[in-house]
């Protein structure tokens, strides 16, 4: 066999395994998930962690300077490229079949493993009288420590913290956590603004993962009181877990279990936007009762953030959403976008044996 064509088989070879590795939740658990995964990333965040920037973030952007400058050098030789389409082809296929081994077996194996639901024991499903009784004591949780924090009900919370501040002091909640479930310790941090922040914010993002140096990567520009969270989400999916709906829980729980009260209310403050879109879509008469009882100064910190985002609305983030969406559909989270909204079954059902 010519050596042109080894990596494009062998990118074959591995959408075959992964259409077969779904029935095996748990080998990846076991094998991959607790077991090499653990050691690459370990590794991966030890080297990078101490390193003051992005170096993933360095690394895409070499990436895109290299291939619009490809792009550009070759717009006028594209017909000896048409002429020569069977060998290019089999260049950009080697090429994928590398990244795609990659990306796989440094981080995306993860999509594979077993159910958080499974893993904590929570059920899948609850009823409508479930979610009002969560949100009602969400709503007095959050009232609550916004009350605390400002000493007034109708000013918004403001995090007195940097970005860098915010990362060292999640470490807390996570420690608290795991104390509780040993599977959620997280060693050897490496969370970073992210130098795309402005892209990211057109794109509708507020953090990601990148899965090859396993640097966690957080957009510095979005309102402060989401910091906590949604750096603590990035931390989850460094630890191993892919769902976006299991992140968003395990963010929320870290934010909630540390002792400062401005990352409770991050996390509070967060679960409860969830759940009150839930009721928006489902009766919006209980939607409006709901609103009614949250504190003013809550709903000025929600005012805050959806400004923030309306000014970056464009076609650019429709775009990637729709990507993305498609992206997490073959990924094993079939709801696509949907699946972050998926966290409030395990709140909801977590929250029947504990107390907030």
């Amino acid at each position: 066999m010519q050596r042109k064509f080894i990596l494009p088989l062998f990118l074959i070879v591995q959408i075959l395994f992964l259409k077969i590795i779904v029935f095996f939740p748990e080998f990846v658990e076991q094998f991959y998930s607790n077991g090499l995964y653990v050691n690459l990333s370990n590794f991966s965040r030890i080297i990078l962690g101490k390193v003051p920037f992005s170096v993933g973030d360095v690394l895409y952007g070499i990436v895109i300077i290299y291939v619009l400058q490809f792009l550009w050098k070759s717009r006028k030789s594209w017909r000896e490229f048409k002429q020569n389409w069977k060998n290019n082809s089999l260049k950009v296929l080697s090429i994928l079949s590398v990244v795609y081994f990659l990306f796989h077996i440094l981080w995306a194996l993860n999509y594979y493993r077993e159910p958080l639901f499974e893993k904590m024991k929570i059920e899948r499903d609850y009823t409508d009288a479930d979610l009002l009784t969560f949100t009602k004591e969400l709503i007095s949780k959050t009232n609550e420590i916004q009350t605390q924090i400002t000493k007034n009900d109708t000013l918004k919370v403001v995090l007195p913290y940097s970005n860098e501040q915010v990362f060292d002091m999640n470490l807390n909640g996570y420690k608290r956590l795991s104390n509780q479930y040993p599977f959620f310790t997280y060693t050897h941090p490496s969370v970073k603004k992210s130098l795309f922040s402005v892209p990211l914010t057109y794109m509708g993002f507020a953090g990601y993962l990148n899965p090859f140096t396993n640097e966690a990567q957080v957009n510095y520009l979005m309102p402060m009181f989401n910091s906590p969270t949604t750096s603590c989400h990035e931390m989850a999916h460094q630890m191993g877990f892919a769902s976006e709906s299991e992140c968003n829980f395990i963010g929320f729980l870290a934010s909630v279990k540390n002792d400062n009260l401005y990352f409770q209310y991050s996390g509070y403050s967060f679960a409860l936007r969830y759940c009150l879109r839930n009721w928006y879509v489902r009766d919006e008469k209980v939607f409006d009762e709901l609103l009614k009882t949250v504190h003013p100064g809550i709903l000025k910190n929600y005012k805050e953030s959806e400004d923030f985002w309306k000014q970056y609305d464009t076609f650019i983030d429709d775009g990637f959403h729709l990507f993305y969406d498609n992206f997490l559909k073959m990924n094993q989270q079939k709801d696509g976008m949907d699946s972050y909204n998926k966290f409030v079954n395990l709140m909801v059902n977590y929250y029947k044996a504990n107390k907030l």
